[in-house]
């Protein structure tokens, strides 16, 4: 298994991207887990993770709570699938890729900035492989 977490913009707040950076280094204990900046006018998500589960950030997508979030984590790592997490720019998502996720996830139905977005996601994929592993962490 492995994740991939990207994002689309210039990551500026350096406090969100420390977060969201060490919650990353804590999940590659677990797995290998890559956060970076795309540009969807140079990176072919769907070339490069042709067998990836693609589950997208949006507004209008399913919520979960943290236990739903450790299941779709777990049935990844037993199908032993990448998983690729996306969260667009100041539009949103780009049009033509919306359709084509896999799941289309929404952390909440404020609206938070995408850097602490990708802080919380981050911190969630952590959350899930601690919980799945038995550590205190979620506790």
């Amino acid at each position: 298994m492995r994740v991939y977490l990207y994002f689309i913009g210039k990551p500026r707040d350096v406090h969100a991207n420390a977060i969201a950076a060490e919650f990353v280094k804590r999940s590659s204990r677990y797995t290998a887990c890559e956060m970076r900046e795309i540009s969807p006018e140079r990176f072919d998500l769907f070339a490069r993770h042709t067998a990836a589960r693609k589950i997208f950030l949006d507004p209008a997508g399913r919520a979960m709570n943290s236990a739903d979030f450790t299941k779709l984590m777990a049935d990844g790592e037993q199908a032993g699938q990448e998983l690729v997490f996306l969260i667009g720019g100041h539009d949103g998502l780009p049009v033509e890729w919306r359709p084509r996720a896999d799941l289309l996830l929404s952390l909440s139905p404020m609206t938070f900035p995408h850097e602490l977005a990708r802080a919380m996601l981050a911190e969630q994929i952590y959350r899930a492989f601690t919980t799945l592993r038995g550590h205190p962490y979620p506790r």
